[in-house]
């Protein structure tokens, strides 16, 4: 496993100056490996299904996390914020405020919604800052999200408890990423998957982040395993896109039980209070 100074220096060329968003792999700037489920995967897919299959990821989200027009949102590891922008378009919250470690990213969420940014400026903002130091006061958000950043993140402690402080009581709080299913395998997804290799994921145990919840104070916390709506798809879209065959191992590591894609709730403690 490459020092961490590395793995930060390769996920900052990844997002960075590579603009992972600009593959195919990942068109429509999600930047997710998609929630696949109604979309027919026994045939070819397209850029449209695949675009479909990331908004599908965040509605999840979004849904269950139940933003509505009285919530104040919060994004850790926005990317180029597309996430966030659906939060106000299609979910009509009050107010988002997108987060990434990146400036890249954050230039990239400002011009790519610009239009949804110029229709209201101070209802969808962004903002460059650590998932453990999340640069606001606390109890400053009703609902705070992350989708498929969590696996990048060097320390989780930092994060649940930033979650927690930035939270008003009452709040809610949903990650969705993959995680391993057991402490031992790191090893094994480095043989099989070259982004564990590398550094850039991280092959945290998922009942690791369910105990840090619960220790920053979370209550009512659950992961759900969406797997099977993820992986498939994913592994067909892979076929089509990429000729790398690390890439085409990452079904085969969740056949195997090594890791799976999760949905993670909690609560904090407390009557959620009205937006001031």
């Amino acid at each position: 496993m490459p020092d961490q100074q590395s793995r930060a220096a390769r996920r900052f060329r990844l997002y960075g100056p590579d603009d992972l968003a600009a593959v195919p792999l990942f068109a429509g700037g999600f930047i997710n490996f998609g929630y696949w489920r109604g979309i027919p995967l026994d045939a070819p897919l397209s850029v449209e299904q695949r675009v479909a299959s990331q908004r599908a990821l965040y509605r999840l989200v979004l849904d269950t996390l139940a933003v509505g027009p009285t919530d104040h949102v919060i994004e850790v590891g926005c990317g180029q914020g597309v996430g966030s922008a659906l939060a106000v378009t299609d979910y009509h919250a009050a107010l988002v405020r997108g987060v990434d470690v990146l400036s890249q990213q954050i230039d990239r969420a400002r011009q790519r919604n610009a239009e949804v940014i110029a229709a209201d400026p101070e209802r969808l903002r962004f903002r460059q800052g650590s998932a453990s130091a999340i640069p606001f006061p606390e109890a400053s958000f009703t609902a705070l999200l992350s989708v498929e950043a969590a696996q990048h993140f060097e320390d989780l402690p930092g994060f649940t408890a930033e979650s927690f402080r930035v939270l008003r009581p009452g709040g809610r709080l949903v990650v969705s990423t993959f995680f391993a299913t057991g402490p031992t395998h790191a090893d094994p997804l480095a043989a099989m998957l070259q982004t564990f290799a590398d550094g850039i994921d991280l092959a945290t145990d998922i009942r690791a982040l369910l105990d840090l919840l619960r220790g920053a104070g979370f209550t009512d916390v659950s992961a759900h395993s969406i797997g099977e709506a993820v992986w498939p798809g994913w592994d067909r879209w892979l076929s089509q896109t990429a000729d790398d065959v690390w890439a085409s191992n990452w079904l085969a590591a969740y056949r195997r039980g090594l890791l799976d894609y999760y949905l993670v709730s909690a609560h904090k403690p407390g009557e959620a209070l009205s937006n001031p």
